[in-house]
């Protein structure tokens, strides 16, 4: 892997994950430890998988804690955090990566429930732990960014409204995370090659993902979007809180 960010830009820095056992999230997390940070790797059933990245970024001379964690469960992200305070005694970075909708067998609302309560609770959660200078980072897509002006494919519609509706109700706290001095920064980037929603909606959709490829010119696979979202812990605050990665013409941007 590259190493978007400079050597000892986040040491000292404590960056927590959501959903980093794998994909996107584990991928951003090797980036941040390559940094210099000492990493939280969040998961939910995957911990075999979150014990061996953080073997693999313990290596790199950072300290890192692995929490299971249900981020629909209010106690289990209290948990979490509790555990990130007595780790680490405070937390720099917030990477609100963690999303779904397309699994089968969850309940009706299960989409709005991660993609929106979940990020707002996992926010509030963190928010005791972040001084001034810290950041968080949303991560969304542009089918859900643009979702209000842009139609995107009806089996990905009600997750793409789920998580504009989460990044709405998080857009809604930067006066007072400003006020804390905490930055906040939306990243949202096209249809990502190789992550678990894209083979999920090339299944309920077969060939959706290259008449995506084709229309926008190229997709960004995981490690090349996974840099993006860590450039953005350390970046200048666009205006709009919004890093757009990849094609937008056809969004209307």
């Amino acid at each position: 892997m590259s190493q978007p960010l400079p050597s000892g830009s986040l040491t000292g820095k404590t960056a927590l994950v959501t959903g980093s056992s794998r994909g996107i999230g584990a991928d951003t997390a090797r980036y941040l430890a390559q940094a210099g940070a000492n990493v939280v790797i969040n998961f939910r059933n995957k911990a075999p998988r979150a014990e061996k990245l953080a073997t693999e970024l313990r290596e790199l001379g950072v300290q890192v804690l692995t929490v299971g964690a249900d981020l629909t469960d209010a106690a289990s992200v209290q948990a979490m955090f509790q555990s990130v305070g007595e780790t680490f005694g405070s937390l720099d970075v917030l990477v609100l990566n963690a999303s779904g909708g397309m699994e089968g067998g969850m309940a009706a609302d299960y989409a709005l429930t991660l993609n929106r309560d979940a990020q707002v609770g996992v926010l509030e959660a963190a928010l005791p732990l972040m001084a001034a200078g810290s950041r968080v980072v949303f991560v969304t897509s542009h089918q859900a960014h643009f979702i209000e002006t842009t139609p995107t494919m009806p089996e990905y519609e009600p997750v793409a409204r789920s998580k504009r509706a989460g990044e709405d109700a998080l857009r809604a706290r930067i006066p007072a995370l400003t006020d804390a001095g905490v930055e906040f920064v939306v990243v949202s980037g096209d249809m990502i090659e190789g992550t678990i929603t894209a083979t999920l909606l090339e299944r309920a959709n077969p060939g959706a993902i290259e008449a995506r490829r084709e229309s926008a010119g190229k997709l960004y696979n995981v490690s090349e979007f996974a840099a993006e979202v860590a450039l953005a812990t350390i970046e200048p605050v666009p205006a709009d809180n919004t890093k757009l990665i990849g094609d937008v013409s056809s969004f209307g941007a």
